[in-house]
């Protein structure tokens, strides 16, 4: 039998991973996640948030500064046993230079005629989480992402996303 294997390239950003926790773990805190970054490493870890309101910030820079790279999450409860969060997350190399108009029509170089444009991917994510009165007090959630990606002036496109996760914490 055969193993047939594609590449993953379209939304890569989404497997860089958030949080200085989870990557210092090597990305391994699916199963026991409990803070603002629940929202995107499984959607039922946001039961774990104790305080009323809780903000998430991570910058990182990659290829020497070129691309960077940024999370933003916000969670808060609802009530007693269901929280919410929106987060957001960049990924884009700025400034790049459109040299198409570098020539003037004499063919002479103008460098006032370069512009600059950005190359940039963002997900924005909704997430809801809830404590069910079954099976120990399972935790399940489930967030929608939003994804858009522009690429300066030349192109620009949509998609959307679901995931679920659970938790059930034993004694």
């Amino acid at each position: 039998l055969g193993q047939v294997s594609a590449p993953k390239y379209s939304n890569e950003f989404l497997s860089i991973g958030v949080g200085a926790r989870a990557l210092g773990m090597s990305n391994s805190v699916v199963s026991n996640v409990s803070d603002g970054t629940a929202a995107y490493w499984n959607p039922s870890g946001l039961l774990g948030i104790s305080d009323k309101y809780e903000v998430t910030l991570m910058h990182a820079e990659y290829f020497a500064g070129i691309a960077n790279y940024d999370f933003v999450g916000f969670a808060m409860p609802i009530d007693s046993i269901s929280h919410f969060s929106f987060s957001a997350i960049r990924f884009g190399v700025d400034d790049i230079p459109d040299t198409r108009f570098l020539y003037d029509a004499n063919g002479a170089i103008n460098y006032d005629n370069i512009r600059f444009f950005s190359a940039a991917d963002y997900a924005f994510l909704f997430t809801y989480a809830r404590r069910l009165k079954i099976l120990g007090g399972i935790q399940v959630g489930a967030n929608f992402k939003v994804i858009y990606r522009n690429v300066g002036a030349f192109a620009n496109a949509w998609g959307f996303g679901l995931d679920a996760g659970a938790q059930l914490r034993l004694k």
